[in-house]
């Protein structure tokens, strides 16, 4: 039951954009990946979750099908924004896993269609050439030059 409560916790908390409550349910040594933001540490992470959700202007999250087992957990996710570069909406579909250690997160797995994301965020550039891995590539290095300028700024 504790690792439930701390996915509830964590997702609730993203519902009503806090990342301070978000940023402590990660374990010291966390690591996290989705498709765009790969093999974040601790701090990466938590960095992460406070600059998208500071930039964000009409983000709404819901979640379910929590369950847990031992030290692992997993739940799914929905996501509606407007993507700030392009000013086109976005609707991702996410399925998550965890690992927790010592009553925290400790591994973070998102996994959704970057396809899918770049054809509503990107448009028509996304459609057409969004499952290339030179696009998906990009993707991810303007995410972690956002990332690291952000941090760079704290």
């Amino acid at each position: 039951m504790e690792h439930q409560q701390l996915i509830e916790q964590f997702y609730t908390a993203f519902q009503n954009r806090d990342y301070t409550t978000m940023q402590s349910c990660y374990h010291a040594d966390a690591i996290f990946h989705d498709p765009v933001f790969q093999n974040l540490d601790a701090n990466q992470v938590r960095a992460m979750w406070q600059m998208l959700l500071t930039s964000a202007k009409d983000l709404k999250v819901s979640f379910d099908t929590i369950q847990t087992s031992g030290n692992t957990g997993s739940c799914n996710w929905q996501a509606w924004y407007t993507f700030s570069k392009t000013g086109r909406p976005v609707h991702n579909i996410i399925q998550t896993s965890f690992e927790f250690k010592d009553g925290k997160i400790f591994r973070h797995r998102d996994s959704f269609d970057l396809w899918r994301w770049s054809r509503q965020a990107l448009g028509a550039s996304g459609l057409l050439l969004g499952w290339s891995p030179v696009v998906q590539n990009k993707i991810r290095d303007n995410a972690d030059a956002a990332l690291q300028k952000y941090i760079a700024s704290r």
